[in-house]
């Protein structure tokens, strides 16, 4: 059983009375943790992320019809080169401009046909507001990842994540899985 923890919040009223209300963590903010997720893959099997402790993950929405498609090079080039450093986690979705048509049977063997990949791609899903997979409403919800309110803008947004489960940072579409910004957090 987990101690409650008593946090003060200070009230300033007037310059002469301050009052200050009990409160606990839970009335705070509860914060999910990455490992709780389990997720289906793309081939049907549902993935516990508990297997993941220990490691940083890239978290990155993919398309297959997307100008950033041949990110899916970078990224099994990612996965291939600093596997002991970093596992990639891809989630295809079709929230932008309908560029992720395909089954998730189309969408593994574009991927395997065209790019190699052999990185843990996920069921296709959204990762948007409304029907938000659970794991995206971790990555943009504060009071879920304690930090970050940014959702994907486009095909191929990154989430890193570190090796305790906490969300570091988030990259644009725009930035490659083998840049340097990303590459440094791996040292």
């Amino acid at each position: 059983m987990m101690k409650k923890l008593k946090y003060w919040i200070l009230l300033l009223f007037s310059k002469k009375t301050i009052y200050t209300i009990p409160m606990t963590t839970s009335a705070v903010t509860s914060k999910k943790s990455i490992y709780e997720f389990r997720l289906k893959s793309l081939d049907g099997k549902e993935i516990d992320f508990n297997q993941y402790k220990g490691k940083k993950l890239l978290i990155v929405n993919t398309a297959s019809e997307c100008g950033y498609t041949p990110q899916y090079t970078e990224l099994q080039h990612l996965h291939e080169t600093y596997g002991n450093k970093i596992t990639v986690l891809g989630f295809p979705a079709n929230n932008f401009g309908g560029q992720e048509p395909g089954s998730n049977e189309e969408i593994g063997a574009f991927c395997q046909k065209n790019f190699g990949v052999t990185f843990q791609l996920f069921a296709k899903s959204s990762v948007l507001a409304p029907d938000q997979n659970p794991l995206y409403q971790w990555l943009t919800q504060p009071s879920q990842n304690g930090w970050n309110a940014e959702a994907p803008s486009w095909n191929f947004c990154k989430y890193l994540v570190d090796e305790n489960g906490q969300l570091l940072k988030f990259y644009s579409a725009a930035v490659s899985p083998v840049s340097e910004e990303i590459l440094k957090e791996l040292k």
